[in-house]
């Protein structure tokens, strides 16, 4: 089984990530959505210093995020917020697709505007569920479909030198078919990297629905619960794991779980009764790996976290 965490600011130090092999940590991901691959060589050294074999790129793909912000944004319940021009940068695909009474989940469902007004190059929107806003963070647009390329030309560029970095995989997030599929494997092998893994992120309904014609297609899914859980009344998330989990178990194919299994150690040294929970069942279900994501990169107390994951992990296999 591989235990991956995230590289970020929290572990990027050769000590800590040293410590999270020894913990039993087997791979690491790096995303890309928060900076391309060439701008992290200071990373990548670490990584191989490490002696980290496994190392997965999470690609931008047909992901919707914030832009970049001067700084963070408060979003107060009942004010009203504008993304697009003259307010929060958004892609202009979704300010094309999205009309009066569209409800747009931001930062993993954190926090929730509702459209207002559908202006040429903006949107002015009310907000629902207030909180604080940061920059490259994800928006869920539930129900509504936004024509986006399956590879931004920054992805395009990330694979090109992907090879020569070490990476051994890597996760196109939204995966919404099996032209999403064809066209990652056809840029791998025009890149000279025909043998690097891809990882299917399952994170909307339309990925649910299309898994069957792709399943056969990738070398592993991921069941990637952020956006995934914002597609659906929570309340429906572990039916619908659960769900992708058989699937993958009848099609012969990998699968891994990801997204807050150890949440609450971005904070706290030790995780909920619940969490341990989670990730003991995930392998129950037949899980080839588990992954943290913000308990690593962010988090205060990213080796403790991997050791929680690996020895509960471990127990359920034992």
């Amino acid at each position: 089984m591989d235990f991956y965490g995230t590289i970020g600011p929290a572990c990027a130090q050769p000590a800590i990530l040293q410590h999270m092999v020894e913990a039993g940590m087997t791979g690491i991901r790096m995303n890309l959505s928060h900076g391309p691959l060439a701008a992290h060589t200071d990373w990548l050294a670490m990584i191989r210093a490490a002696g980290i074999r496994q190392l997965l790129i999470d690609l931008q793909g047909p992901e919707l995020r914030i832009g970049t912000l001067a700084e963070p944004v408060a979003l107060v319940e009942g004010s009203s917020v504008r993304l697009g021009a003259d307010g929060v940068p958004c892609p202009a695909a979704l300010i094309q697709a999205a009309a009066p009474g569209q409800q747009l989940l931001l930062d993993d469902g954190k926090l929730l505007v509702q459209v207002t007004q559908a202006l040429p190059e903006a949107l002015v929107c009310t907000v629902v569920r207030g909180g604080t806003l940061q920059s490259r963070k994800s928006i869920a647009a539930p129900g509504l479909a936004v024509p986006s390329p399956t590879l931004t030309e920054e992805d395009l560029q990330n694979l090109k030198i992907a090879k020569q970095c070490g990476v051994t995989g890597v996760m196109l997030p939204f995966v919404r078919g099996k032209a999403d599929i064809l066209a990652l494997r056809h840029a791998l092998e025009e890149a000279g990297a025909a043998d690097i893994r891809i990882f299917a992120k399952i994170e909307n309904m339309t990925g649910v629905r299309a898994l069957p014609e792709f399943i056969h297609l990738v070398d592993e899914v991921v069941i990637a619960r952020g956006d995934l859980g914002n597609a659906m009344p929570l309340w429906e998330l572990p039916r619908c794991q659960k769900q992708l989990s058989a699937a993958c178990r009848a099609a012969g194919v990998p699968f891994m779980v990801v997204t807050q299994m150890l949440d609450s150690m971005c904070t706290r040294a030790v995780p909920t009764r619940a969490e341990v929970s989670d990730i003991y069942n995930a392998v129950l279900d037949g899980a080839a790996s588990v992954m943290l994501t913000g308990e690593t990169a962010a988090g205060q107390y990213p080796m403790q976290a991997m050791e929680y994951l690996v020895r509960t992990a471990q127990t359920a296999l034992a």
